[in-house]
């Protein structure tokens, strides 16, 4: 028997909740590194420190694993918008708490960014769908405010919510790849000020 399997062997055993926690994390590193098509089960396996049928029977397959590993960061992310929106009344703060999720979530969660928005498997439709389903989650938290701030139609409103998200993702992106001289504060600081002169020039109900 090899020695990482003894290694294996002698750890005490995790409850069920902890275990997943832990090949999920184990996953999410090697699908980014390696991307969906490279990555390998006996990697994420060794990596977590388990054997490869403890995996399994976890995630019975490479997509399963993958499209858990992606529900928890988009639930994540989902959530860290709708909160920075319900954070407050005001709309410019709201718009300013909205950029900030978004370059938080890049900041402390990279990985799991690139994940989301340079995922290799997009055109694989479980996890379009996925995807599809997180620009809309946010988008509508977006939305809402607008249609009931200025009683545009929701569905104008639903095109400025994705704008609004879009725009916060990409720029969000660029300052995380370009290794950027300006700290999060002042990248925000930019974007909300860029987008909240648009938003802002619809006139409230």
């Amino acid at each position: 028997m090899s020695t990482s399997a003894n290694l294996r062997d002698n750890k005490p055993r995790l409850p069920r909740d902890e275990r997943r926690a832990l090949l999920l994390s184990a996953a999410l590193e090697v699908f980014t590194a390696a991307g969906y098509h490279s990555a390998a089960m006996d990697e994420i396996a060794d990596r977590a420190g388990v054997s490869k049928p403890v995996l399994y029977q976890h995630f019975p397959s490479k997509l399963e694993l993958y499209l858990a590993v992606l529900d928890l960061h988009i639930d994540s992310l989902v959530y860290e918008i709708q909160k920075a929106i319900s954070s407050t009344p005001d709309n410019a703060n709201r718009v300013r708490a909205t950029v900030d999720a978004y370059f938080g979530f890049i900041e402390s969660e990279g990985e799991a960014f690139r994940l989301l928005f340079e995922s290799d498997m997009s055109v694989e439709p479980s996890v379009a769908e996925r995807l599809n389903r997180m620009t809309y989650d946010c988008a509508a938290a977006v939305s809402a405010i607008i249609s009931l701030d200025t009683g545009l139609p929701k569905e104008v409103a639903m095109l400025l919510g994705v704008g609004l998200i879009g725009s916060a993702q990409v720029t969000a992106r660029h300052w995380l790849e370009r290794d950027s001289k300006l700290t999060r504060q002042q990248a925000v600081d930019l974007v909300e000020n860029l987008m909240w002169r648009g938003i802002s020039g619809f006139p409230s109900k």
